[in-house]
């Protein structure tokens, strides 16, 4: 239980405590949307647990669809929601329920059926990025994906991210009044899959990991490809896009005790105790336990929307 003590301290400056009634006055009458990845949805579960403090009982409902979920307030008239597009851009992967892992295929110039979801929204939360990292390239498709064998080429990782985060920022620049909506992207959440990174080469991956990395001198390295970072820094200062990066990388990389591990979820189920002695194959060590470090993430994203005039 000694998670509940740990809180991140920022160098030079106090983050202000979550307030879930001030947050939600910001909310009224307005749409929260998350947009991304299954990380970003473990982010938009942690916002609704954190908001649940400030909602009077029977007060809110929410219903979880494919590939939208939505968090209703009543008292407030506003949602908090979730947009499923792990790419951002058109995949083959746009069905959050039925997808392919290993023929994973993007049209990196292809927004505008995600995109016509977004508009209306008056905070948007994007990320992309665990999905870019099985394998060095990135299948990009030639023609259609209704097309019955689709044609593509392989390319490398950093060259389709870059288009695709071209593809994002144009559509931004283009369909969202930045006087009314506030855009944030939220960069890479880390993996703790080789306990070696930590100095712990007898390790089960992130099981049984009960305390996070105390040396913060420490030089950290547990594969994160931060190019990614660099390139999305660098599309939204080329593109002058009012977007505002939230760094949560380096911070969540020091909590290798904070991932579900064994205590996670295998196609709607628990882990059977077969299962969970074996964490080598089963621990999920790429999201995150809540309430846990998405809380911290919010708490920054809270800072941000608070400040807002």
């Amino acid at each position: 239980m000694m998670y509940q003590n740990w809180r991140w301290q920022p160098n030079e400056c106090s983050l202000p405590k979550f307030d879930a009634k001030i947050l939600l006055e910001k909310l009224r009458g307005k749409r929260l949307m998350f947009v991304g990845d299954s990380v970003n949805r473990n982010q938009w579960e942690s916002m609704v647990c954190l908001l649940h403090t400030g909602i009077a009982p029977g007060r809110a409902t929410w219903t979880v669809g494919a590939p939208l979920s939505v968090f209703s307030i009543q008292d407030y008239n506003a949602t908090v929601e979730f947009y499923w597009a792990p790419f951002l851009v058109q995949s083959n992967s746009d069905d959050p329920r039925n997808h392919s892992i290993s023929q994973r295929i993007i049209m990196p110039e292809s927004i505008s059926k995600h995109g016509i979801h977004w508009k209306a929204a008056d905070f948007l939360v994007f990320n992309t990025y665990i999905w870019w990292m099985n394998n060095q390239t990135i299948k990009v498709l030639r023609g259609s994906l209704d097309q019955e064998t689709a044609d593509y080429d392989e390319v490398q990782r950093c060259t389709a991210y870059e288009r695709v985060m071209t593809t994002w920022a144009d559509w931004l620049m283009h369909n969202v009044n930045h006087t009314q909506t506030a855009s944030y992207f939220i960069t890479m959440s880390p993996v703790h899959w080789q306990s070696s990174n930590w100095n712990n080469p007898d390790g089960a991956v992130c099981a049984r990991e009960t305390t996070p990395i105390m040396n913060t001198t420490m030089e950290l390295d547990m594969g994160t490809d931060r190019r990614l970072l660099d390139i999305v820094r660098n599309t939204i200062k080329k593109k002058g896009i009012p977007v505002d990066l939230i760094d949560i990388t380096t911070l969540s990389e020091y909590r290798k005790d904070a991932h579900t591990s064994v205590y996670t979820l295998r196609q709607g189920k628990l882990l059977l105790p077969e299962q969970k002695a074996n964490p080598a194959s089963f621990a999920d060590c790429l999201h995150w336990c809540l309430p846990g470090v998405p809380d911290t993430w919010n708490e920054l994203l809270y800072t941000h929307i608070i400040s807002r005039s």
